[in-house]
């Protein structure tokens, strides 16, 4: 299969404190260095708590964050914030709440025509043709296009977001709670959509949730992010049937399953740690009930075949 993005050693940092005139305290790693590849076609779930880094890597992807170290690769092609609309044109961002995520100033045919405007420069005849092909793909009537954002559903909205988003002819979609603020039914309509114009525009997904249940359905496979680093990745199935890393299947074991009694998560601890004093070794070891020495002192490599975890005390699979 072809390479659809490639990040290399990609990392984020912000300065912490400090003012107009008095100096920075120092920094906090949101993302740690992350190296992975998301094949064509591929819908790559990325799960874990708030605050793991799961936005910010998103928004270094789409241009809207400049990473402090790495690179990120689209089709073979090292990306940099120099010209934004080379990034408009490879990928695009879905953002979690529709409504808020459009201009409330502007019909949906402003919306809509800016990417195609300011990308590809067409003209009236050429961004209607475009638009009406764009409608009719995600199931929207065209006189919608002269309503404001405030005038529809959050399905609708959400559809308009995913209708923008493709304007620009990109082939990788960033999906960050696509669903999350929609109505259970209308959750489903959003994501068969999605699984629609994903065959019919042959695209890629990088598929953003907190819902365990959505990430597993909808995922080729899963990297769960913790305190800014990629702790396991593998196919969807595995992950969950069989995960790897504690803190996997504490993720997994903490969701709502019907028919099933609501029960404390059984780790140590329950707060993450505190970036501005992150712990040595491994940043899970204080949660960890499999916990060592040897995790408070050293940091885990991502390894494994199909599936990669980042532990020294991996679980048996079982």
């Amino acid at each position: 299969m072809t390479e659809a993005l490639k990040l290399t050693e990609l990392s984020k940092s912000f300065p912490v404190g400090g003012g107009f005139l008095a100096a920075s305290r120092g920094t906090v790693k949101a993302v740690h260095p992350i190296s992975l590849t998301v094949q064509q076609g591929e819908t790559l779930g990325i799960v874990g708590e708030s605050g793991c880094g799961k936005s910010t890597l998103a928004r270094m992807l789409v241009g809207l964050l400049e990473p402090t170290t790495g690179t990120i690769e689209i089709d073979g092609a090292a990306l940099d914030n120099a010209d934004p609309a080379i990034f408009g044109k490879r990928i695009q961002y879905v953002f979690q709440d529709p409504i808020s995520s459009l201009n409330p100033r502007k019909t949906i045919r402003q919306i809509m025509e800016a990417p195609l405007k300011r990308l590809y420069g067409m003209d009236r005849a050429q961004r209607d043709t475009r638009i009406s092909e764009i409608f009719a793909s995600v199931n929207l009537r065209e006189e919608f296009l002269e309503r404001y954002p405030h005038e529809f559903s959050g399905g609708q909205a959400q559809r308009i977001g995913i209708a923008r988003a493709l304007a620009a002819n990109a082939r990788i979609l960033i999906l960050d709670e696509p669903v999350s603020a929609l109505d259970v039914s209308v959750q489903a309509q959003v994501l068969n959509l999605l699984a629609d114009l994903k065959k019919e525009f042959s695209l890629t997904y990088l598929f953003i949730s907190h819902d365990l249940a959505v990430v597993e359905a909808v995922s080729d496979r899963i990297a769960v992010l913790y305190f800014g680093s990629v702790v396991e990745l593998g196919p969807a199935e595995e992950i969950f049937r069989a995960p790897r890393h504690p803190y996997t299947k504490l993720l997994a074991d903490s969701a709502p399953v019907v028919g099933r009694p609501l029960t404390a998560p059984e780790s140590k601890d329950t707060e993450l740690p505190d970036p501005l004093n992150p712990p040595p070794g491994c940043a899970f070891a204080a949660r960890c009930p499999r916990s060592s020495d040897r995790c408070r002192k050293e940091v885990p490599r991502l390894e494994g075949d199909r599936v990669q975890a980042a532990c020294f005390h991996p679980l048996d699979g079982d």
